[in-house]
């Protein structure tokens, strides 16, 4: 099986970055998932899915994973371009950006 190393990104439900500080590691699942035809529920036979582990480092978690003899996939997170500016910048006659509707 093959581990996939990542920070996770926050959701569109939250406005803060809280559980985006850790590196997360958990198995890529190669089975397909069976559909219950009754409930209409996804279900797997591997149990290996629901394992998720935290760590503070990338560096923990590529050497958990060399520990346990596991193959792993790193994926780099992607840096947040974040403009600062203030309630008075939308009403600026200079401003560099176009007005969007």
């Amino acid at each position: 099986m093959t581990i996939k190393i990542y920070k996770p990104t926050k959701s569109s439900m939250q406005s803060g970055l809280g559980k985006t500080k850790k590196w997360l590691a958990e198995y890529i699942i190669e089975t397909d998932k069976v559909k219950d035809t009754l409930m209409g529920w996804n279900s797997s036979l591997d149990t290996k899915e629901q394992i998720k582990m935290y760590f503070d480092t990338k560096e923990q978690a590529i050497e958990w994973s060399k520990k346990n003899n596991q193959q792993f996939i790193v994926i780099e997170p992607k840096e947040r371009k974040i403009k600062a500016k203030n309630y008075a910048s939308n009403f600026d006659m200079r401003r560099k950006e176009p007005w969007t509707h």
